[in-house]
Order: C-alpha cells, then structure tokens, then sequence
C-alpha cells in the first residue's frame, strides 16, 4: 500500500493519503489501496473510529487524468462504466456504509473526484484554507461520479456550485451544513484526533446504530437510489465525450488546471 499509510492509534485508525507529490490525485492503485484500508479498519474489532486524511499542502486534487496504465488500447463506454461503477461508486458506497464513525480532515484543495473522498465521511473537518469544488462539467461531465452535491449543498447551491465551477471556502461549507468544524490548519490533524478520541468513548454498538439511524434516514428519502441514477447521468457524459474523440472532454482543461494551482 505505497500511496497510503495506516495506524491504529488509541482505537482510532487513521488512513493518510500518500502522493503528496500529486496532490494526492487518485490513481486506480491508490483507490485500490485505500479501499483495502477502510476494510481493514472495519474489520478490526480494536478500531472504533476512523480518520482519514491527506499529506501534504492538499487533501486530494481528484482523479489522476494522466493515470492510463491499467486502460485497454481502445477505451469503449462499457469498459468506462466497469471501472467507475466499481473504484468509483461501490467503493465510496462501502465506505459510506462502513458501520463505524468516520472522519475526514481535510486542508487545501479537495477537488472533483476528492469529494468522493470526504463525503463518504460522516464527519469532516476542515482546515481554514480548505476549499471544496466541482469543476468537471469544464470536462463535458455534469458531475463527480459519487454525486452527493444535493445532499450535502442543497439544490441551489448544488447548481451554483456546478454551473460554474467555483470553490466553496470552508467557512461556506461550515454555514451550509457540509462541514462540522473550522479550525487553523496547524490544529487540524490534532482537532480531528480529539474529536475521534472522544467519539471512541461511546459505546461501539450504540454508535453502529446511530450511524444506521441516519444514513437509512437518507436513504428512506431517496439518498442511495439517486446516488444510482445520477451515476448513469454521470456516463454519458463519457459517452458524448467517445463520440466526439476524447476521453473525457476536456474543454475547458487549461481553467481546470488554473483552479488546482490557484
């Protein structure tokens, strides 16, 4: 597990993304990874909590656009769809429904495909310079795969947010619900500890049915049946994209990258 380390501390583990280098953009091998530890950390009776976060300057700048060794020569939609609806979807769904609490801490950029990333979470903490976005339909796509932006932005700030593109500051985030803390970014790793620590005290089965109680609240609602279908809206954003030539569209791409070093 090169791009990802893990410990368990005082029955809290922690899962730190490791490409610091690439802004921890998500390779096919690092969602491998990661998925590997979030079930290694369900699977451990001695875990009562789980924190993940990111080195470096930023939590995680999305996917990696450049990681193409584990795509086949012609790249057709099914293939497209295998891979996503698996490393994509299926992955930040059981992380999601991982019955044990879980925080993400996060700092800098968390772009497009690092969404997926934190809002599996149940709790997020963000750093002041945090900044959350969604810039992909500069892509020809209406959205990251894992489209939680309703859910957690409401509708209207949802399309603001997609319309164009622009970053929400954690200070936004904390006001809209999206973000449970603030705090400077030298108190982020030991707030999200604290908080984890703390949440470690209660009761393991109380918090499992607690963690129950609400997800299958917005699933009730229809949280886990859009999450599906907007999935497939997701695809043929792919799809026009292989009519027109490209994988994926990339429109816009130069702004896309102004936005990431920005």
């Amino acid at each position: 597990m090169s791009h990802i380390l893990y410990e368990v501390t005082d029955r809290v583990a922690v899962i730190t993304l490791n490409r610091p280098e690439a802004a921890n953009a998500q390779s096919g091998a690092l969602l491998d990874d990661l998925d590997a530890a979030w079930s290694r950390a369900a699977a451990d009776e001695e875990v009562r909590v789980i924190v993940l976060k990111g080195n470096g300057r930023h939590f995680s700048a999305g996917h990696d656009l450049k990681d193409r060794e584990w795509a086949p020569e012609k790249i057709t939609l099914e293939w497209i769809y295998s891979v996503e609806s698996r490393r994509f979807l299926e992955y930040t769904l059981r992380w999601r429904n991982v019955p044990k609490p879980s925080i993400a801490a996060v700092q800098g950029k968390c772009i497009a495909g690092g969404l997926m990333l934190c809002w599996p979470c149940d709790l997020i903490v963000a750093a002041e310079n945090a900044q959350f976005s969604d810039p992909v339909v500069h892509m020809g796509i209406g959205g990251v795969e894992y489209h939680g932006h309703t859910w957690e932005l409401g509708p209207r700030k949802a399309k603001e947010i997609l319309f164009t593109g622009r970053a929400i500051t954690a200070e936004e985030a904390e006001k809209i619900g999206m973000v449970n803390r603030v705090v400077p970014l030298e108190d982020l790793e030991s707030t999200a500890m604290e908080l984890a620590g703390q949440i470690a005290e209660m009761h393991p089965f109380a918090l499992r049915q607690a963690k129950r109680a609400v997800n299958q609240t917005l699933d009730v609602q229809g949280f886990h049946a859009a999450i599906q279908s907007v999935f497939d809206i997701h695809q043929t954003g792919h799809g026009n994209a292989l009519s027109v030539g490209g994988y994926p569209v990339l429109m816009r791409l130069d702004g896309m990258k102004e936005r990431i070093k920005g």
